[in-house]
């Protein structure tokens, strides 16, 4: 089994809270989402494992059993290029559960139009196969968002 850590400080919402339907319909994967706090910060690892992709908005980390777990940073932003967004890591690094990943600050990404909100998804997995799911309530980066069995 897997437990997956929040990346980001803040309030647990839930895939259905996404303001896109890829995310809300679980057609990525199931999962949460995270409404971070609004103040700079810094995105971690959710699992021990393998950057396996990584760009300034998004990474997946897959650990030794093969769970590859996506976190996103808000929604569209993609569209801003980079800008905002500072990578700590390289693909392709080993990382452990609460490295520091991304720096990025969710005001900005608000400021520019975009939603901070940022899902974290099981890819590739059942929503049968988590457990304890987080969806409501404040989170804290590294608290348990939920188990991967």
């Amino acid at each position: 089994m897997t437990t997956v850590m929040s990346p980001l400080t803040g309030r647990a919402v839930g895939l259905a809270a996404v303001p896109d339907p890829v995310f809300s319909g679980a057609m990525v994967g199931p999962g949460t989402a995270i409404d971070p706090e609004r103040a700079p910060g810094t995105a971690v690892a959710p699992v021990d494992g393998v950057v396996v992709s990584l760009h300034p908005h998004a990474f997946v980390v897959v650990d030794s059993e093969g769970h590859g777990v996506l976190t996103h940073l808000g929604i569209d932003t993609v569209q801003l290029g980079g800008e905002g967004f500072e990578l700590l890591v390289n693909k392709g690094d080993t990382v452990t559960r609460g490295q520091e990943m991304v720096r990025w600050n969710p005001a900005e990404v608000e400021a520019a139009g975009k939603s901070p909100i940022s899902p974290v998804v099981a890819l590739e997995a059942s929503a049968d196969a988590l457990t304890a799911l987080a969806e409501d309530g404040e989170v804290k980066a590294g608290d348990k968002l939920f188990d991967w069995s």
